[in-house]
């Protein structure tokens, strides 16, 4: 079978592969995309898809600022609103402390130059969220936050970049990765693929492709748990989280709730499977109904978990490679990757055609685990 060519090759069919596809094909850049499983089969597919500012870490502000303004124009990019809605999210303090912190992390936020976090006081909490149980004192609040569909994301993201010229190869294993005298070569079970030019999008395998290019790094692959419920009257509209308990709870369109806490499920890596921890899933719920306590007789219908990369400070890997010219690298988005993903696109693109980007991504260099 001969070997099939493109200027670009990427290792991933995810979010991050199918944006950074897109922003280079935008700019008459042949690529091939090679996906081991089905688009969206682990995290990107499969999580809260939260559109989030808030809390971010001070080195993530300036890419999650840039991304927000690409999401409120989604439909621009990609023909598509990816059911992308804007209603805020909020962390709700529940006692005096969760207050204090809240106050400390919005004056940082300002100290970086930002406005888009800010304090709202009890009045005007329960103003967003009557429903919420009466014992909250205020929250910090992203007014112009949000939540979008990921699978449909992601979809959308696949379709434009195909119908760009990209082309997409899933179920396609990558068992070798050979560095050659004009590039890279892939050798999978569909044969070979070449080009001068390598980007690792491979997510919870991402660590497997850059010890292929001997810079290994700490990644650990985790399955953070979500849970739905059944279809209930709107009552809530912000995204809300908590000061000092692990949560993300919204109300869909359809009435159902999406449950999050980042608490994770027992994971196979070695055979892709994950197995529910029912004790932490009640530990979500339990803080649903401490914030909701009218809620204590909805029924869980579906629970389930993604495959993720996590690394050591939570930070991603974004960036060229430290050993290979002719390399980039976007992974380890440790479960909070969703919203930053036209950005990251949008960066890896500049990197690889321009040299440079005009957001700060030193912070994110792959040499910080050398």
């Amino acid at each position: 079978m001969a070997a099939r060519h493109a200027d670009v090759l990427i290792i991933g069919g995810g979010l991050m592969g199918f944006s950074t596809a897109l922003h280079l094909a935008k700019r008459d850049v042949s690529v091939i995309v090679v996906e081991k499983d089905s688009p969206g089969r682990h995290a990107s597919g499969v999580n809260a898809g939260g559109l989030r500012r808030l809390n971010r870490h001070p080195a993530e502000i300036p890419l999650s600022v840039a991304a927000a303004d690409i999401w409120r124009h989604i439909e621009s990019l990609l023909g598509d609103d990816c059911g992308a809605r804007f209603p805020g999210q909020i962390r709700v303090a529940e006692s005096d402390a969760d207050m204090r912190l809240l106050e400390e992390r919005a004056a940082l936020v300002r100290s970086l130059g930002y406005t888009h976090e800010e304090i709202i006081d009890r009045d005007e909490l329960y103003q967003r969220v009557p429903a919420l149980a009466p014992h909250c004192k205020g929250a910090l609040m992203c007014r112009d936050d949000g939540y979008a569909r990921p699978f449909h994301a992601l979809t959308a993201f696949r379709h434009k970049a195909c119908s760009l010229g990209v082309a997409h190869f899933p179920g396609t294993r990558v068992d070798g990765i050979e560095r050659i005298a004009d590039g890279w070569r892939l050798m999978t079970p569909k044969g070979e693929f070449r080009a001068p030019l390598l980007v690792n999008c491979a997510g919870a395998w991402a660590g497997h492709v850059a010890a292929v290019l001997d810079e290994p790094v700490p990644l650990r692959p985790g399955a953070p748990m979500l849970m739905i419920s059944e279809r209930l009257p709107p009552f809530v509209q912000p995204v809300l989280g908590a000061a000092s308990r692990k949560l993300s709870f919204k109300q869909m369109g359809n009435g159902t709730l999406l449950i999050g806490g980042a608490h994770r499920a027992e994971l196979d890596f070695a055979h892709q499977t994950t197995t529910l921890n029912w004790a932490r899933l009640a530990t979500s719920a339990r803080t649903v109904m401490a914030l909701f306590p009218q809620l204590d007789n909805v029924r869980i219908v579906r629970a389930w978990a993604g495959i993720e990369a996590f690394m050591p400070d939570d930070l991603p890997v974004i960036g060229a490679s430290s050993v290979s010219p002719d390399a980039w690298h976007a992974f380890g988005f440790s479960a909070h990757g969703f919203q930053l993903s036209p950005i990251v696109g949008r960066i890896l693109s500049e990197l690889i055609l321009d040299g440079g980007s005009d957001l700060p991504i030193e912070a994110f260099r792959i040499e910080r685990f050398r």
